[in-house]
């Protein structure tokens, strides 16, 4: 926005042009009325016009003193998006993660051997005292800094940090102090979480100096369950695409392919052993995305499910946090350590998350779409995927989605990221983001303002409704396949909350992994999880590894999928790439 900026409809109003001559500019007229109308689709007649005028100048004036006062980045909107509609009832009993178990015979001589190892191994290397944590913190350290500039995925290093933490982790561990699966575990977190001490970027050379006096839930919490923080890890400026003021986070599988999605750092850091897992966040396919174009594993919980205290806020009513990880079961111990309630993130509720890896799918109702698989542009692998799971005697059932227009809906998003910055666009700060393109941020922050806030409302009583029919979908099935990219999956159930996982399940014809989708139930992460885990198990994709990357180099032996294979992505689902 440039020179004179008002809210909505007064700003329509004032950027009107008119042939009436010269005038005062502040001035709202009739035929500045007439002309906003245009924009809005709006027709009203010349005595209706007349009689708003004055209602209209008094608005303008509410929002310039609205201006005036301090908002604060923690001051959050006092209408709270809840995705638990009437007669949903959730059980309360708390019982332990039951985690598969976990064999381990020799330890190599090369920690870098180590890199790609999954969560629950290398948890159990540091349990036995057969690996310190210095020693796999000094190890994954020394990748960040070999690969990190090559990928375009590191922003800072933790590394006075984290090597405190680590030696503190060895310590309580000899001392018989074991807090568990991620005690002395490595990682890395997207730069939109606030830790003490470090700048939180965003992304973007606007905040590339911004300090913070707090830790966010999410890092604290990862912290007293002993984990070390040895990165904070790319992402796209202010949560969108892969690009930010250092460059565009690269894939592993192909250095001159993109990340893709706004967690690229997370996804593209865990995909080359940089980190053993990453916490990203999601409004629309900012993990999925990523972990899919990477070839990892990354979960979206519940809209409620993690606070997101202490992290940028780009859409409050959509945001979610979430691992990215190697393997399905890794994401279950990261959200058992990062979930629930912290008083602080009034939008998080106090569900269990009773995870057994042993869930007997013969007995779970598990629906596919059967309508947009065959539509979609990963057919090869995603056919694939469904013989799979019937070998494995799930039992699939055609489901279909709720019929919305959920696409309508996407400025729900952009009105919300539009307050969020709002100071940005009202200063002209938003000319320092790398990116200018009509697609991005600083223009759709514009043209945001031109959203009318009685359409915002209709929105959100139409994203209601779209809650209340997958709720209704989720007493017929207890997980949904789903093609990635294809259909409406992907931001619908960001808008309704549902939690999702993306597994690999093969590559296209230029190497690049694909993945396929289970969505689950509103706090259904448990059973998801098991899901997905044992058609993870059933394959071994998860367990390919980068060849620039890797010690042992590419190794493509599939097991139970057959070849890799599919069809590449067309022009239109390429775009589904560029994510928040």
């Amino acid at each position: 926005m440039r020179g004179y900026s008002a809210a909505l409809f007064c700003l329509l109003l004032a950027a009107s042009q008119t042939n009436a001559g010269p005038t005062d500019t502040s001035q709202i007229t009739d035929a500045r009325v007439e002309a906003a109308e245009k924009l809005i689709g709006i027709d009203f007649t010349p005595s209706e016009i007349d009689s708003m005028i004055e209602i209209l100048t008094k608005y303008r004036q509410d929002y310039e003193l609205l201006r005036k006062s301090q908002i604060l980045p923690s001051d959050v909107p006092a209408l709270m998006f809840n995705p638990v509609t009437a007669g949903l009832s959730f059980d309360k009993r708390k019982l332990s993660l039951a985690l598969s178990p976990v064999e381990i015979d020799t330890v190599p001589s090369d920690l870098n051997d180590l890199a790609f190892l999954p969560v629950r191994e290398l948890s159990e290397l540091i349990r036995t005292r057969r690996v310190s944590s210095t020693d796999l913190t000094r190890m994954f350290l020394a990748r960040l800094t070999k690969y990190g500039t090559e990928l375009h995925c590191v922003i800072t290093l933790t590394e006075a940090m984290a090597l405190r933490q680590a030696a503190k982790a060895d310590e309580e561990i000899a001392s018989g102090h074991y807090r568990g699966p991620l005690h002395g575990i490595p990682y890395g977190v997207k730069d939109l979480f606030a830790v003490e001490g470090y700048p939180t970027t965003y992304g973007t050379i606007a905040f590339k100096d911004n300090m913070s006096n707090q830790t966010a839930t999410v890092i604290r919490r990862l912290e007293e369950a002993g984990a070390v923080l040895v990165a904070k890890l790319s992402m796209g400026e202010l949560a969108w695409g892969d690009i930010w003021y250092g460059g565009v986070t690269r894939n592993p599988w192909n250095p001159n392919e993109r990340s893709a999605g706004s967690s690229a750092g997370p996804a593209a850091a865990t995909s080359a052993g940089l980190v053993p897992f990453a916490i990203g966040t999601e409004t629309w396919g900012s993990i999925v995305s990523p972990s899919t174009r990477c070839g990892v594993t990354g979960l979206r919980p519940t809209y409620g499910r993690v606070s997101r205290e202490g992290a940028m806020s780009l859409s409050w009513s959509i945001d979610k946090v979430g691992p990215i990880c190697r393997t399905v079961e890794d994401c279950a111990v990261v959200l058992s350590a990062i979930m629930g309630p912290d008083g602080l993130d009034m939008t998080v509720e106090d569900l269990p998350f009773n995870y057994n890896y042993m869930a007997d799918l013969s007995k779970l109702r598990v629906g596919y779409l059967k309508v947009d698989f065959e539509r979609g542009t990963n057919r090869v692998n995603d056919l694939k995927t469904i013989q799979q799971l019937r070998r494995m005697g799930v039992n699939l059932i055609e489901v279909r989605l709720p019929e919305i227009p959920v696409q309508a809906m996407e400025f729900i998003l952009t009105a919300e990221a539009a307050a969020s910055f709002d100071e940005l666009t009202r200063s002209n700060k938003d000319d320092l983001l790398a990116q200018q393109m009509k697609t991005a941020w600083p223009n759709m922050f514009r043209a945001s303002r031109f959203i009318p806030a009685v359409e915002y409302i209709q929105a959100t009583r139409l994203r209601h409704q779209a809650v209340e029919e997958m709720n209704a979908l989720f007493e017929t099935v207890d997980v949904i396949l789903a093609p990635t990219f294809d259909g409406n999956n992907l931001f619908l159930t960001n808008l309704t909350g549902h939690p999702c996982v993306v597994v690999p399940n093969g590559f296209d014809p230029q190497g690049i992994p694909t993945s396929v989708t289970f969505v689950g139930p509103l706090y259904g992460e448990a059973t998801l999880l098991a899901v997905a885990r044992q058609f993870q198990d059933a394959t071994s994709f998860h367990k390919m590894q980068p060849p620039r990357y890797s010690r042992k180099g590419y190794e493509r032996n599939s097991r139970g999928l057959g070849a890799a294979g599919g069809d590449a992505p067309d022009s239109a689902s390429s775009r589904q790439f560029n994510r928040w």
